[in-house]
């Protein structure tokens, strides 16, 4: 078994309940969740000009390579209504492969770790909250170091109810 760190997000619909069918379909799917953040209220990225979105970070278990992750990965956002188009539009739903156990790979529609993780508050704040002492292999800095060295200023919040 491996632990793969996957980040959610979505922007339309019923937000929570979005994220709440792809954490069931994850488990089902890719394997058992062992930690999930708090949800996460956060500023849209790239494209300013659309509604808020709820972020959630999540470890699970898998027997699954990272290409059948990133297969199935695809499949849930699929099942769950989302429509792929331009980079970083509203969506029903998002699942990033952050990070696949320490592995570093980087292949044609694959790269982990996520390339710009660490750019990024709305993804680092809910990693925080799960996993802030595991080490970036490529950066040699755990999460928590990533995130007191973020320049990122977009609004995260976590989601009250």
């Amino acid at each position: 078994m491996t632990e793969v760190i996957l980040h959610t997000g979505s922007n339309l619909g019923n937000r929570k309940a979005n994220l709440s069918k792809a954490v069931y379909l994850i488990h089902e799917l890719i394997g058992p969740v062992q930690k999930q953040s708090k949800v996460y209220v956060t500023e849209p990225w790239g494209i300013k000009e659309q509604s808020d979105f709820y972020n959630q970070a999540l470890s699970v278990e898998t027997e699954l390579g990272p290409k059948a992750t990133l297969s199935t990965i695809h499949l849930i956002e699929k099942l769950l209504g989302r429509i792929r188009g331009i980079k970083w539009q509203s969506r029903l739903i998002d699942i990033d492969m952050i990070f696949y156990g320490d592995k570093i790979i980087s292949e044609e529609g694959l790269t982990i770790p996520h390339k710009h993780l660490h750019e990024r508050n709305f993804v680092l704040v809910p990693l925080n909250e799960i996993i802030a002492d595991f080490t970036h292999p490529v950066l040699n800095k755990s999460i928590s170091t990533l995130l007191d060295e973020c320049d990122d200023d977009g609004m995260v919040q976590k989601l009250l109810n």
